[in-house]
């Protein structure tokens, strides 16, 4: 009986969770010095967001419908890429609580949680990365557990706001972080309700309710999910490296090419304030060109460039027998 009672209270705990990501969490050295583990409770909404691609055979599609799928990848890949990493994870260029808080709103929108705890994890890997400490290393834990297994453990379900106390002066960001639910059920709601609207004002475009939802949510956030695990689960692994930096991060104009930039991870290891991942022109960056068209209306501002030295050394940098990861400066 004392088994079934925790193992009921823990399936409640996990459900109230998928609502409030802070409940039940106080307690989190304890829940750090879990074994890392595959969870159940955790895989479910990714079970759910893949089931609902199936849909597609029963929605059928359209050209509006696909559009708008392949629209919401770009927009929330930058959202990801340009805002919940360059800017939330390593403050690589300044903007007002306005713009701050919109691309929060927006980032939740591809269901990878709250910006906290995404920088969280995200700093957290840079300062371990491919070390026993890092929690999606795919040279140590392989590419499967790197690419999806870790989120779906409980122990890196919470967020340490210890790590982020630059970030949780903001309640709305911290409110995003704690509800990171909220936005993708009203994501999902709004493309239903979009597209109960044109099928009535623009029937011509054969656009149903649910065929804009399957397109536009499931679909479109499935692919967008998988392309930016990638940079965890292959950006270790494939592509060449520019720097000997500590860990095994590499450069892939495959993975650039469809993260907006992401995939010069070589680089960005090796100077990770730089708001700029391809450092030569020929090194496609997406995110950066639109960071810097934001940047001449006024919305960001003093976006950290390259580093000459960047340029200067094209060999390993070493600092006495350890090989320096910090970012150099312009001088």
């Amino acid at each position: 009986m004392k088994k079934i009672n925790t193992l009921f209270r823990s399936g409640l705990v996990s459900f109230v969770q998928w609502f409030d990501s802070d409940f039940g969490q106080e307690d989190f050295a304890k829940i750090q010095a879990k074994p890392d583990k595959v969870e159940w409770s955790r895989i479910v909404p990714f079970i759910f967001l893949h089931l609902g691609c199936l849909a597609v055979f029963l929605v059928g599609w359209s050209w509006f419908a696909v559009a708008t799928a392949i629209a919401l990848y770009l927009i929330r890949m930058f959202a990801i890429t340009g805002f919940y990493h360059r800017y939330f994870s390593h403050k690589t260029f300044h903007t007002s609580r306005a713009v701050q808080f919109l691309f929060a709103v927006l980032g939740a929108t591809a269901v990878q949680r709250g910006a906290l705890w995404w920088s969280y994890q995200h700093r957290h890997h840079h300062k371990h990365s491919d070390e026993e400490e890092d929690v999606h290393s795919p040279t140590l834990r392989g590419f499967w557990w790197s690419h999806i297994g870790w989120i779906t453990s409980g122990r890196n379900f919470p967020t340490d706001y210890s790590q982020v106390r630059d970030l949780t002066k903001y309640p709305e960001l911290v409110f995003l972080n704690r509800f990171d639910s909220l936005v993708p059920i009203l994501f999902a709601g709004s493309l239903f309700g979009l597209g109960y609207l044109i099928s009535v004002f623009f029937p011509a475009l054969g656009v149903t309710s649910w065929q804009l939802l399957v397109w536009g949510f499931f679909i479109s956030t499935t692919v967008l999910f998988h392309a930016t695990s990638s940079i965890n689960s292959l950006a270790h692994l494939l592509g060449n490296r520019r720097y000997e930096t500590a860990d095994n991060s590499r450069n892939s104009l495959f993975l650039a090419l469809i993260t907006l930039g992401e995939g010069w991870h070589n680089n960005h290891h090796r100077y990770m304030s730089a708001t700029r991942q391809g450092f030569y022109w020929w090194e496609i960056d997406i995110s950066y060109y639109v960071l810097k068209v934001l940047s001449w209306t006024g919305l960001i501002w003093n976006l950290k460039p390259v580093p000459l030295t960047a340029y200067e050394n094209q060999h390993p940098i070493r600092i006495g027998s350890k090989i320096s990861t910090r970012p150099a400066h312009r001088p």
